[in-house]
């Protein structure tokens, strides 16, 4: 019952850590928008070319643009999320006193980052969607399942991506810097997780490649939950099946790291 409480306290501390920048906030709620702008015309004009493309209408892609758009920093697609603080951390020798807490590293991260998480899916999320069903004509489901569906997609995404970005962030136990992993590890999430294209217009072996890569989980999956273009329960296990894997993963990398630290500069 404490560690529960303790990893609740630390998600809501991570909540709130990012609900104190409101001018952050706002900025990027901007940004969103105005770069979801320039997407959806794009979409309708590579749509208006060819109709259907990837299995999706017109709607049904400029709805993937919006929600997207709303799910980019919720599922931290381009990363600076903990894994900078933690690369830092582990660079200046201050992950030594992580290990001293009496809580589980990784656990400690991922409550952290579920705060995160959640602030940016309302701080972020809603306004660039709402304003996209505003603009467009855009199809989303009216009724509750399809968006509760919906939402445990998306925590399994952040799952995912937690996973991923902690096994970048534990590459600095061996790097001088562990920013060129952090840069390489998104720029695989914006190409591989639907963010500039669903992954269904990938032709061939490619798009068949992408949709069973972990990143698909981080997008993909979600919003073809919400679209109706993917039964749940299949996609819920692919992304947990990834989780898993990723997570397990990320476990023993932290063994092997916290076995014999090396801080580097003394």
């Amino acid at each position: 019952m404490r560690t529960g409480r303790l990893y609740a306290a630390v998600a809501a501390g991570g909540f709130r850590r990012y609900a104190t920048y409101r001018t952050a906030t706002a900025a990027g709620v901007f940004t969103n928008t105005v770069f979801g702008l320039i997407l959806a015309y794009t979409y309708l004009a590579l749509w208006h070319e060819r109709p259907h493309l990837g299995g999706y209408d017109q709607a049904q892609a400029l709805t993937f643009v919006w929600v997207s758009q709303g799910l980019l920093m919720t599922v931290a697609v381009f990363g600076g999320g903990f894994e900078d603080e933690l690369i830092e951390r582990i660079r200046t020798g201050d992950i030594a006193v992580d290990l001293y807490r009496p809580a589980d590293l990784q656990l400690w991260w991922l409550a952290s980052d579920a705060g995160r998480a959640l602030f940016h899916l309302l701080g972020r999320g809603v306004v660039p969607l709402v304003f996209g069903a505003l603009v467009f004509p855009l199809a989303l489901p009216t009724g509750p399942l399809p968006w509760l569906a919906f939402v445990i997609a998306v925590a399994f995404g952040v799952l995912v991506s937690f996973a991923i970005r902690f096994l970048v962030a534990l590459c600095a136990f061996w790097l001088l810097d562990g920013a060129g992993a952090a840069n390489l590890s998104w720029l695989l999430a914006i190409f591989c997780s639907g963010m500039l294209l669903p992954l269904n217009v990938f032709p061939g072996t490619l798009g068949e490649v992408v949709r069973v890569l972990p990143w698909s989980a981080l997008l993909q999956a979600p919003v073809d939950v919400l679209l109706g273009e993917a039964d749940p329960l299949p996609t819920y296990a692919f992304q947990g099946a990834w989780a898993v894997a990723l997570l397990a993963l990320g476990r023993l990398v932290q063994s092997a790291a916290t076995r014999r630290v090396v801080v580097q500069g003394g």
